[in-house]
């Protein structure tokens, strides 16, 4: 009986140090959520990837995938807290740091962002613009971007006549509508609006500027790296999916989950998306010369001020 009485004490034993031990390891790895705002853009897709394939699920990450139509929305939810990260850009990291909201590029994204005439413009080069509305958003990405084609092509910045349309929509519609000579806009309303019979001109890629990328709060930086590199797994592993599988697997998703027109489906051109990595330090130089130049901001950030390397 003594013999008996023992291994069960044994046993109970055994079980609640195996139940602690778990406990512990369940204790240990719990991870706080994160909330990333996305736009809707190709640099999006591998977040919506990950989030609806379950790949932020597999890192025991729980992430709030929160879309916004215009950066001033999507910037307003950061600074107001109720986001630690979003697809984003230099210059709008460069505005945060500005007005006293710490933010970091954690990675660069895939963005790309065309110059596109309407249907009825005789255009066929960015010189053809001269006099001509050409809807841009003030001070983002997008009017960056349309200030580099005009250098490039050596044309004055008071070349053409900007138009202030912040909302990527409303931006394509009204081009696509016959309301503006030229809009420049992300991926893929650019291809969508080509499909629709607009003009491609020239984009950002033909350039070599690749100023989109990956911001996260300086605190959050700080408080959340085990979250941040869980977050990063799960979008190398969206990265891989998608390089890896026909684009008609997941286009209808993609759609449905970007708030993308319907036409996306046949007019989207996905590029090959890179494993999460650091951006270019030239791409950082040449964008903050610009925001200075134009008296945007006052500080010289450089490469250090802005990076950080979660990938060490």
């Amino acid at each position: 009986m003594k013999k008996y009485l023992l291994m069960a004490i044994t046993v109970v034993c055994a079980m609640t140090m195996l139940m602690a031990g778990c406990s512990n390891k369940q204790g240990n790895g719990e991870m706080k959520g994160l909330a990333i705002g996305v736009m809707p853009d190709v640099d999006s897709i591998p977040i919506i990837i990950a989030q609806e394939k379950g790949y932020f699920a597999e890192e025991g990450l729980k992430v709030d995938v929160q879309q916004f139509k215009s950066a001033m929305d999507r910037d307003a939810a950061l600074q107001s807290g109720n986001l630690d990260g979003a697809i984003s850009d230099l210059l709008a990291v460069a505005f945060a740091k500005s007005g006293g909201f710490d933010v970091k590029v954690t990675s660069h994204t895939e963005g790309n962002y065309k110059l596109i005439a309407g249907k009825n413009e005789n255009i066929a080069s960015p010189k053809d613009l001269v006099g001509k509305d050409v809807a841009v958003s003030k001070n983002t990405i997008i009017e960056y971007v349309t200030d580099q084609i005009l250098v490039t092509n050596n044309m004055k910045e008071d070349s053409i006549n900007k138009v202030v349309i912040p909302q990527i929509p409303t931006r394509l519609e009204m081009l696509q509508n016959g309301k503006l000579a030229a809009a420049t806009l992300p991926e893929p309303m650019g291809s969508i609006a080509v499909a629709n019979g607009c003009k491609f001109i020239t984009d950002s890629e033909q350039m070599g500027i690749n100023p989109g990328v990956m911001m996260f709060t300086a605190k959050c930086v700080s408080d959340k790296e085990k979250e941040l590199k869980a977050f990063y797994r799960a979008y190398n592993k969206a990265v891989k999916y998608l390089n890896e599988h026909p684009q008609e697997e997941y286009i209808d998703l993609i759609i449905q989950k970007s708030v993308f027109p319907a036409i996306a489906k046949t007019a989207l051109k996905l590029p090959k998306y890179r494993e999460a990595g650091l951006p270019q330090e030239k791409d950082v130089v040449d964008c903050m010369k610009w925001m200075n130049s134009k008296g945007l901001i006052k500080q010289n950030y450089s490469y250090e001020d802005i990076i950080v390397n979660l990938f060490n």
